[in-house]
């Protein structure tokens, strides 16, 4: 079933809720053949360079060609907002950075923007315009959780809380946003970032075709409150994780 992504004012998911998924990749066509078999997704032009990613039918990422080599290979996680200028100006009040100033993603799609939080770590900004944002979640082969990991975690919890305060802990909050210290997966010395997770049924035979189709291991399966959890990269360098829930959520 398609994900319900209405909002209380109709225009996508509500403010703070993670919303899309993006890949930046110096080879599409490899990304399409990675992640379509990984996850079972297709595939259909979006605008530029940039392609959908299907999951019978329903959007669930875009893989993008980088048009600079010296960017980041990697995935990026947007939360929605009615007005990403607003909230930049937020953003930036709060000690973040603005890194990459609204624009619109055409025809008429939405209007994204690319910001870091104090600690630096990168994520993005998505004002819907006909792309609402996921078209499904919370399933097999779809996002399931951003995890965000950061150096101080209570500077964290108090920038993202008072920025997304009702989509963390309001009374209708299904929250699919963690901060955790880096040093409790990673080398301490990892700069702060966000984990895309995409969900699977079963977190170590997954990896095993990760690992055929020449991607590797960066942390293997490990057990969180929201699931059990490996970090892995794609074959050309993406991160993201593999998260097997006991219970899923309600959509």
């Amino acid at each position: 079933m398609a994900e319900n992504s209405t909002s209380v004012n109709g225009t996508g998911y509500a403010q703070g809720v993670p919303c899309w998924v993006d890949a930046q990749l110096a080879d599409v066509e490899a990304g399409k053949r990675f992640y379509g078999e990984l996850f079972g997704w297709t595939f259909e032009e979006a605008y530029g360079s940039t392609v959908w990613a299907l999951l019978d039918g329903d959007r669930v990422a875009t893989l993008s060609r980088k048009t600079d080599g010296r960017m980041p290979t990697v995935w990026t996680v947007f939360f929605a907002t009615p007005d990403v200028a607003a909230l930049g100006r937020r953003i930036r009040e709060a000690g973040g950075q603005v890194v990459t100033a609204p624009v619109e993603i055409g025809p008429d799609l939405g209007t994204a923007a690319l910001v870091t939080d104090p600690e630096g770590a990168v994520f993005g900004l998505w004002q819907a315009g006909e792309h609402p944002g996921f078209g499904r979640r919370h399933e097999t082969g779809t996002f399931g959780w951003a995890e965000l990991y950061a150096r101080d975690v209570e500077v964290a919890n108090g920038f993202y809380g008072e920025l997304f305060h009702d989509a963390l802990f309001g009374p209708d909050a299904e929250p699919d946003f963690g901060r955790a210290a880096v040093g409790d997966v990673f080398s301490a010395m990892m700069p702060p970032h966000f984990v895309v997770h995409f969900q699977v049924a079963d977190c170590r035979e997954v990896l095993e075709t990760v690992n055929r189709l020449g991607g590797r291991v960066q942390v293997a399966p490990f057990e969180t409150s929201y699931g059990t959890v490996a970090v892995v990269t794609d074959d050309q360098g993406a991160s993201f994780a593999l998260l097997e829930r006991a219970t899923a959520p309600e959509a």
